[in-house]
Order: C-alpha cells, then sequence, then structure tokens
C-alpha cells in the first residue's frame, strides 16, 4: 500500500529538524534564489513580500491540472499568494503580482490539506510554493498528525534553491517544475532572472535525484515522481528544443512532460512587443515534433487532444 513520503519523515521524527533550519533561514531570507536576505520573521518583507505567515489566496478540488493528478476527485490546489519570478504575462496576475490573499497560521494551513483530502481529493497541491517553503513544512507536520495520507505536490516555477530543496526530501512525493526559459537574457526581460536557466536545470536535476520518474498506479493517479511543465511561448522563446533535449540528457528520456500550449497574453505582456499573441498551431505542432526528436516521448496524455483541436 501506498504511502507518502512525509508520513516516515514525521514517524521518525526527522521533520521538526527540517522545520528548524528552514524557519533559521528566514532569519537571514535565502529561501529563494532571490537570496533578499531579510529578517522575515521580524515581519521584513523582500522580494515576494511575504513575511513570518504564508499568504493563501484559494484552495479547492482543481480539475485542469494533469491526468494523473486529476483522477476523479481532483487535484487538491492551494494557491499561494505571491511568487518568486512575477513573470509580466503571469495568467494568476491577481495572486503573483496584486497579492490577493490571507494570511494563515500553521493550523489553518494544514486544515486546509485535510479538508481537501476529506473532499476526495487525490493529492495536496502546493502552487508557487518556493518562498514559504518553511510554513509549508510546519503546516505538513500539523496535518500528517491530523491524519493526512495523501501525496504532496511541489507545483513551482523552476526558479528554486537547491539547498532548500534538499529540506524537503522525504516530504514532497511528486515536483511539478515549470521549465519556462533557457536563455538568460529573455529570462532577465520577462521575469527579472537571468540566472533561471541555471537555477532551473539545477533544480530540477535535483528533484529528480529525490523522487524519479513519475510513477501511476494501477487507477493512473500519480504516487511519486517527477513532473515537468513547459509552455511553449511566440517565436519559440521559451526554447523547446533546448529544454527537450536538457531533460532527455541530463535528467531522463522517461520524464513525464506537459507541454503546453494555452499561452495568452495577460498581465503585463503588451509592454513586451513579441508576448503580444497567442501560440500559433503550427508553432505548438513543432514544439511536440523537437521534444520526441530528442528523446522525449512521455508526453501528458491531452497532448495529442491539443494537438486534434488546437
Amino acid at each position: 500500500m501506498f504511502e507518502p513520503a512525509y508520513l516516515k519523515t514525521v514517524k521518525e521524527e526527522k521533520i521538526q529538524s527540517k522545520i528548524d533550519q528552514a524557519r533559521e533561514i528566514l532569519k537571514e531570507c535565502i529561501i529563494c534564489p532571490r537570496n533578499c536576505r531579510v529578517n522575515r520573521i521580524e515581519g521584513e518583507k523582500g522580494f515576494c513580500q511575504v513575511g513570518a505567515r504564508a499568504v493563501v489566496s484559494s484552495a479547492n478540488p482543481h480539475f485542469g491540472e494533469e491526468s494523473p493528478l486529476v483522477g476523479s476527485g481532483g487535484s487538491g490546489t492551494i494557491f499561494m499568494t505571491s511568487c518568486n519570478l512575477q513573470c509580466l504575462f503571469c495568467q494568476n496576475y491577481e495572486i503573483s503580482h496584486l497579492m490577493e490573499g490571507q494570511e494563515m497560521d500553521t493550523a489553518t494551513l494544514g486544515g486546509l490539506m485535510v479538508g481537501l483530502q476529506r473532499l476526495g481529493c487525490h493529492n495536496i497541491n502546493f502552487v508557487t510554493p518556493s518562498h514559504v517553503v518553511p510554513q509549508i513544512l510546519d503546516a505538513v507536520k500539523w496535518a500528517a498528525e491530523s491524519g493526512l495520507r495523501v501525496p504532496l505536490v511541489y507545483n513551482s516555477g523552476g526558479y528554486d534553491s537547491v539547498e532548500t530543496l534538499r529540506l524537503l526530501d522525504g516530504v514532497i512525493d511528486i515536483y511539478m517544475p515549470d521549465l519556462k526559459f533557457m536563455d538568460s537574457q529573455i529570462s532577465q526581460e520577462l521575469m527579472n532572472a537571468a540566472d533561471y536557466p541555471d537555477v532551473a536545470r539545477a533544480a530540477i536535476i535535483e528533484m529528480h535525484r529525490q523522487v524519479g520518474d513519475l510513477q501511476i498506479n494501477e487507477k493512473g493517479i500519480a504516487t511519486r515522481g517527477l513532473l515537468v511543465r513547459h509552455l511553449v511561448m511566440p517565436d519559440d522563446m521559451a526554447g523547446t528544443r533546448e529544454a527537450m533535449r536538457f531533460l532527455a540528457k541530463e535528467v531522463s528520456t522517461n520524464t513525464y512532460v506537459n507541454i503546453m500550449n494555452q499561452y495568452r497574453p495577460c498581465g503585463r505582456a503588451y509592454e513586451h512587443s513579441k508576448l503580444d499573441r497567442s501560440v500559433s498551431r503550427v508553432e505548438y505542432t513543432r514544439a511536440i515534433e523537437a521534444a520526441r526528436e530528442e528523446g522525449i516521448e512521455r508526453l501528458d496524455d491531452r497532448v495529442s487532444l491539443r494537438l486534434r483541436f488546437f
């Protein structure tokens, strides 16, 4: 019978050490690669504008995620307010930029997890969690001691510190990072993060080291492993072929990848001349071809549907 990784870590009383280490980092915050070095415990705020407590925008069963996460009961998504990337074109602009959400203490956040499990969700899916890892660790301990038993999904933009990810080893069951851009100049223009390509590569390699390739049970539900999202961008700004080559050569040819076609101008996208249109059918088809040519064949099953109806 499947048992989430965090249950063993809690039972062996190893999670408190992780919580203590993570909260210590908040005193001079380097939780994410922004390395703001502010004292969030004392209420100081850096790039993410979040202090000692996590801020949550919403929590609900989500049926728009990848098939292995959704099943019949949905993915229990908890949207964390703010983001350590804040892309110009963010489709969740109100959450990531405008900070819509509510501060929550440990018990309240943990209670959301248990509540989503009661609703029948197959997992707890933390969306944009990179800046609130200490708060999540604390809440996971509370939730596990209160009956949580479903897998945990770490759904990030890929801009994650390897050192912070190591604190999540033995806690997170499924890593679901974006692999957004492979060019540092584009990353700087659109996310103010020239180091994104190098950071994301290192983060994804560490995630795969911890959990391996995506494992799916007899009911079609993911239980453990790595799932990578890649959003196709106009004029191949995302560098799809290079991204797929990296995954095939440095991670695994068995990497489960969702190549997405839903880019549309949102947020401040119109400030950039190349972002003012959606992706064409030709561009998306070429992206799929590039993935397969580079050795990535394990694509989310909705890719074929997109090609058919796009």
